[in-house]
């Protein structure tokens, strides 16, 4: 079982929640690969320290953590957006802190995004906003605004596949919140991605929806064997909704383990002694 590394003099996880540097799954057998990340804005504070993770195919892991305590900054190192200053991470097979500008677009391409608040494009249609997930290999035809037949085909099976093709021709910003948010799944499907990540994709979603959203997620992570890391903050969601959990406090990883072998206590010390910041730009 993953837990964190045992640092002297910092506030640490019960017995059974801290750990070794082993992870639950092995490097070997992860398509995301995290050692010793250190990240830094400028002179500005550390925002993630030594930080580890591995994320295997077909897992979905919940991260979980206070505003500021660097869920959105490590979603963003996974991308390439953060200002890493030690440590590695590999996305299926690429050390990203060792890739030029356009290499890294390349391995962007593989991994699909969903967000809190949908970012769709309201006014087009809920079939056109899906095929947009796939303008890193549309070839041609994007540059007149079209799509190949091959692309409008896998579209419509996506958005059949999250319960919204009978939807395909309505603009998207008639859709509600829950449905939005299916809409920008299949987006992220529509990439192909080797890997998913989503950044708080239920904050804005009543409790049902909610839990519909993450089935899905979940769903697609066990069907497809790709690994899906998303930031929760509610603790019941977590645990419900995930394999593993990955709790993080003031940039440090203080919880990692199987889902099965946790509960809200166990988790509360992610929160212990925290003052939630006023804004979650980390």
């Amino acid at each position: 079982m993953t837990t964190t590394i045992h640092r002297p003099g910092r506030t640490t996880a019960p017995p059974g929640l801290v750990a070794t540097t082993a992870s639950a799954a092995s490097s070997a057998d992860s398509l995301v690969t995290v050692r010793g990340l250190r990240v830094a804005y400028g002179d500005g504070p550390v925002v993630l320290d030594g930080v580890d993770l591995d994320l295997a195919p077909g897992e979905t892991v919940a991260l979980l953590g206070s505003s500021g305590s660097g869920k959105s900054t490590l979603m963003r190192a996974l991308t390439g957006f953060a200002p890493v200053v030690a440590g590695s991470v590999d996305v299926a097979g690429h050390d990203l802190t060792r890739l030029r500008r356009g290499e890294l677009r390349r391995v962007r391409a593989d991994v699909g995004q969903v967000f809190q608040q949908f970012n769709l494009v309201g006014r087009l249609s809920v079939l056109t906003n899906v095929l947009t997930g796939a303008l890193h290999d549309a070839g041609p035809l994007n540059w007149v605004g079209g799509f190949g037949s091959a692309h409008r085909r896998r579209a419509m099976a996506l958005l059949d596949r999250v319960g919204i093709a009978h939807k395909a021709n309505d603009q998207a910003r008639t859709l509600s919140g829950g449905q939005q948010q299916r809409v920008a799944i299949a987006r992220a499907l529509m990439q192909q991605p080797r890997v998913v990540l989503a950044d708080e994709p239920v904050a804005s979603l009543d409790p049902r929806m909610s839990h519909s959203v993450l089935e899905l997620l979940q769903e697609i992570a066990r069907e497809d064997g790709i690994p899906v890391l998303v930031s929760l903050h509610v603790l019941p969601l977590a645990l419900e909704h995930s394999d593993r959990v990955v709790g993080l406090r003031h940039g440090e990883v203080l919880v990692s383990a199987p889902t099965a072998s946790l509960d809200a206590e166990a988790l509360a010390v992610v929160y212990e002694g925290v003052e939630e910041a006023t804004d979650d730009q980390h």
